[in-house]
């Protein structure tokens, strides 16, 4: 099983987000910031009110409700998603998410890897190829 982002259970979405990291000086507390751009959940066709973002792996299930769609000339555009991390532990689990997510979906991954848990931030592209 591969990872998978959902606006709607069962439903995955097919845009691949902009995904940006930033950690507290101590690496315990944190922040992924995920944009979507013309994401299928914003779709006229879609099913109903956004509740949150759900991050689907062979672990299970991340949650986060902070979801607020950014408007163009009246209409929303894209989607703006923050899950938050409150421990290592919470952090080390989402970044095995991302690397589900960045493997499933054929993408290369950059992120801070260094032994010093100093302010580290990492972005998941679309268009970078693998950084070790």
């Amino acid at each position: 099983m591969g990872a998978a982002i959902q606006f709607f259970r069962g439903v995955d979405e097919p845009v691949v987000p902009d995904i940006r990291l930033t950690r507290s000086r101590d690496g315990r507390t944190g922040q992924a910031m995920f944009v979507f751009e013309e994401p299928q959940a914003l779709a006229p066709e879609t099913m109903g009110d956004i509740t949150g973002m759900f991050l689907v792996d062979e672990e299970g299930e991340m949650v986060t409700r902070e979801v607020k769609a950014r408007f163009v000339n009246g209409k929303a555009s894209a989607l703006e998603a923050t899950y938050t991390w409150k421990t290592t532990t919470d952090f080390e689990r989402f970044m095995r998410f991302a690397q589900r997510y960045a493997d499933s979906h054929e993408l290369g991954f950059s992120g801070g890897g260094g032994a010093e848990p100093a302010a580290d931030q990492g972005e998941v592209a679309s268009d970078a190829p693998s950084e070790d």
